[in-house]
């Protein structure tokens, strides 16, 4: 069985953003991270996004993304509930970024702008992202790995979680919870 993708700390997530930061596309790049980190979406899903998915007519991100059937893993379309601390870093990028086809994708790419990102390379940009952010074990998968598991230890049902990362069975979202010292002390104390 393979190793699972890193969940990460938020001091992790903070020196990814801080070396971010300091690099070429940082405001794209900074979307692109929090996006997995704040939506639990898949590099296919978050590759395959278009402008207008992401922002309506008056330029403004939406509440609700809405994911189409051929762009999941599980072939069902779903939605994206984006909270308001997502909301307020891909309206930065969208305010830097706006193409004039909206059919365009959301995360453009320095090298082919009209494509955006594939699901290959964006996996890449993670990769590399990681490595240089000095996160050992992280992948394109810790965002999503880390949502699931963070929303876990507020308490939330594993049915919802279920619903939010689109997982056909629970146990598969059982999978993705990683279980930490913190989360346990703080079941415990419930008993106080």
């Amino acid at each position: 069985m393979s190793k699972q993708a890193k969940t990460l700390t938020k001091e992790e997530l903070r020196r990814v953003l801080d070396h971010i930061a300091t690099r070429k596309h940082s405001i794209r790049n900074r979307a692109i991270v929090t996006a997995s980190f704040y939506s639990g979406c898949r590099v296919g899903e978050l590759s395959s996004l278009t402008y207008a998915d992401v922002v309506d007519e008056a330029g403004k991100v939406r509440d609700e993304i809405r994911l189409k059937a051929e762009n999941t893993k599980t072939n069902e379309a779903r939605t994206v509930f984006v909270n308001s601390k997502l909301k307020k870093e891909l309206q930065q990028y969208a305010n830097a970024y706006k193409p004039v086809n909206h059919q365009q994708k959301f995360f453009y790419s320095q090298k082919r702008s009209s494509d955006g990102y594939t699901p290959n390379t964006l996996a890449q940009f993670f990769h590399f992202l990681y490595k240089r952010a000095g996160i050992v074990g992280a992948s394109s998968h810790s965002g999503r790995r880390t949502y699931i598991s963070n929303l876990a230890s507020f308490g939330i049902s594993v049915r919802v979680l279920a619903s939010l990362a689109g997982h056909k069975h629970i146990s598969t979202t059982q999978s993705y919870i990683d279980v930490n010292d913190n989360m346990k002390r703080s079941a415990v104390e419930l008993l106080a």
